[in-house]
């Protein structure tokens, strides 16, 4: 049985799509509430679009993103990192990758490198960013992989306990 990559209704299937999440991070009930309503307020935002990765109709893994806007939250704790490195016009006229998950039992399979091409595959902005934990991880190195490399490095959000690195990518995606 293949992993089908396809659109994805988020706010109608987001407690699937945030236990996939919950599972890669594990996180807690607390935290999956804040982000449920983080979710939904997302998928409101013009350009905003997701796919699933299901597998005998069972969502493993789960992408959403939408045109940057500078004035979204994510975008002005980035904005003085980005500005220190010179890299601050990579704010505009990008699309951001928000979110992307694979449940840990899927992982290392090809389905974050599928779920990241389709979706900035079919984005008009030039470029794409997104944020990951900055430590050299499976995920990073998917990222560098298609072309994505680091704008800015230590980055604190407030309220998370490990720092994280922007990314940035020509599009389409090397490899694509």
């Amino acid at each position: 049985m293949d992993v089908v990559i396809g659109p994805l209704d988020l706010p109608a299937h987001v407690d699937e799509a945030l236990a996939v999440q919950a599972a890669a991070f594990g996180l807690g009930p607390d935290e999956i509430a804040v982000r449920r309503q983080i979710v939904l307020r997302h998928m409101t935002h013009p350009g905003a679009r997701a796919l699933g990765a299901t597998l005998g109709g069972t969502l493993v893994g789960f992408v959403y993103g939408m045109p940057n806007d500078r004035a979204h939250w994510w975008s002005t704790v980035v904005e003085p990192y980005l500005r220190a490195e010179r890299n601050d016009g990579w704010l505009d006229d990008s699309f951001v990758i928000t979110e992307l998950h694979v449940h840990p039992d899927h992982q290392n399979r090809g389905t974050g490198r599928a779920l990241i091409t389709t979706l900035t595959a079919g984005a008009t902005e030039p470029r794409s960013i997104l944020s990951a934990i900055d430590t050299d991880s499976p995920a990073r190195g998917l990222y560098r992989s298609l072309g994505y490399r680091d704008l800015a490095r230590r980055v604190h959000f407030p309220s998370a306990p490990m720092p994280y690195a922007v990314m940035g990518a020509p599009l389409p995606l090397r490899g694509h």
